[in-house]
């Protein structure tokens, strides 16, 4: 059975009950899908006096039409927050919260990488938490805006120029290398002294800003965006170079993308797909190499479910030995496997009238071995149909059209009732442009556990590159059950953040 098809574009609902495919076009006619019990968009923000004053001046601003320069098709402008999504963004924030530039400096500076990341994050951090506590009224998302150099030196690699790099504390060793490795060697074997464990919590954390940041925000519940002070003053008068001309450019879509990020996570929902059948999930297997044991198998897992609505929760699962380093691959053992799967349909069952899904489709990046998918398959009764369905990029196939335009996005090609390939990138009629630079890969489709049929398979990954409510563009090129894999086993993996319950998706990304 080979067979080349073109999908036909899944269609987005939003108000009214109307519905169109690219998510610009049905916020800005017909607004969104569902606000919920929100009424207006109550923000938290914390960053330096400037930079708090740069989102104050950016929130005024899209209130009104904002356009991007030489508007292309792809980047249409945006009405005002709200002609588009039908409630108000309040005119100051809600709360706000200062970060002293100078007690900034000497943490961002430091030469140590963990002390400097943790540092940093807990200054932002103690201030949200302390403000969560103490502040009866709470803001519906925190916003954390960042100064450029916070983004540039908190993260993994980064390295502090001579000139501005300031030695920092050495508990354990004046060599720097030593007093990692030695603050390490705490985290496995603690010291009786409560002092030199509190000392080596630095070295227990990722050293990555916003990993670190939505980790330790979990256990309160708190929503967040991180956003950069350049990213926020992009609207107005701009310098020469050539990141300040690319942000000129990309004025209207920085716009859409913040603020649909802002109303979902205030609790509202801009848009849901038409046609997914009901009674069906989603699940995306997360996987994150975790060895600060010093056992390079060590891995943490995670599952993320999302439903016909749309809506999203992510699972945490055990730390375990799941990576095996000859494959390259990530496997659970069934009891694992049952685990993280009871979870996942207790919660289905939750908010369905204790219901079991009618079919539940599990996506992998690998395929699932038996010992594993008898752990799945026990988690669920004779009610519900499980799929497995592994989903990777493929660059071995090439399809080529007779003229200038590459391939069409949801095209597929059908190789067998258990693989095919879909080009979920592509031209895109509607945009008259294809938002990409080189020949567009397809993914690589298989069923590998359970039958379904491919072209439902196919038409429901199609679909589910259009739930990123974490931006505002026509599709993705991977589904949202994948996309997002990566960067929710970074906040699972970021630090000690014990047994998390499940969460709603937006608290990760």
């Amino acid at each position: 059975m080979r067979n080349l098809i073109r999908l036909a574009e899944p269609l987005l609902l939003f108000g009214h009950g109307q519905a169109m495919e690219d998510p610009r076009d049905g916020l800005t006619l017909f607004g969104p899908n569902d606000t919920g019990s929100v009424f207006a968009i109550r923000t938290g923000v914390v960053g330096t006096s400037s930079g708090i004053e740069k989102f104050k001046a950016w929130t005024l601003r899209i209130k009104t039409l904002v356009r991007t320069k030489n508007h292309i098709q792809a980047r249409p402008p945006f009405a005002g927050f709200e002609a588009v999504f039908r409630i108000p963004w309040s005119d100051a924030p809600h709360l706000t919260r200062t970060i002293d530039e100078e007690e900034l400096k000497k943490r961002l500076f430091q030469d140590d990488r963990h002390q400097r990341v943790f540092q940093t994050v807990d200054l932002f951090a103690a201030e949200i938490i302390k403000a969560h506590n103490e502040e009866e009224a709470k803001p519906d998302v925190w916003f954390v805006v960042i100064p450029d150099d916070v983004r540039k030196y908190c993260r993994p690699q980064a390295n502090i120029e001579p000139a501005v790099r300031i030695e920092a504390k050495r508990y354990f060793s004046d060599n720097l290398r030593e007093n990692v490795k030695k603050a390490r060697q705490l985290l496995s074997q603690p010291s009786i002294f409560p002092d030199a464990n509190r000392e080596a919590e630095p070295y227990s954390y990722k050293e990555h800003f916003r990993n670190q940041l939505k980790a330790k925000l979990l256990p309160h519940r708190i929503s967040t965006q991180v956003v950069r002070e350049s990213t926020v003053a992009n609207i107005g008068p701009r310098g020469t170079s050539r990141r300040e001309q690319t942000e000129e450019l990309l004025q209207s879509q920085i716009a859409w993308n913040i603020s649909t990020t802002a109303f979902y996570k205030s609790g509202a929902r801009p848009w849901k797909v038409t046609g997914i059948r009901e009674g069906v999930a989603y699940v995306g297997l997360v996987f994150k190499r975790y060895d600060q044991a010093g056992n390079n198998r060590s891995a943490a897992c995670g599952a993320q479910m999302f439903l016909d609505s749309g809506d999203g929760v992510v699972f945490k699962g055990a730390v375990g030995k799941w990576y095996d380093s000859t494959t390259e691959e990530y496997h659970l053992t069934t009891d694992a496997a049952k685990a993280l799967m009871t979870m996942t349909v207790d919660a289905y069952k939750a908010k369905h009238n204790n219901q079991p899904p009618k079919e539940l489709f599990i996506h992998g990046q690998t395929r699932f071995n038996r010992w594993e998918w008898q752990g799945f398959a026990s988690a669920v009764d004779a009610r519900t149909s499980l799929v497995g369905v592994r989903i990777r990029d493929d660059k071995g196939l090439k399809l080529f059209r007779r003229s200038d335009n590459p391939v069409l996005r949801g095209t597929a090609y059908i190789n067998s009732d258990q693989d095919a390939f879909l080009w979920t990138r592509g031209w895109v009629p509607r945009l008259r442009t294809y938002p990409g630079m080189e020949v567009p890969n397809p993914l690589s489709i298989e069923i590998c556990q359970g039958k379904a049929p491919m072209e439902t398979v196919l038409a429901d990954i199609l679909a589910l590159t259009k739930l990123n409510y974490n931006t505002c563009r026509y599709g993705d090129g991977k589904p949202i059950t994948l996309k997002f894999a990566d960067a929710v086993g970074d906040v699972l993996t970021a630090g000690e953040i014990g047994d998390t319950p499940p969460l709603p998706f937006m608290y990760y990304i």
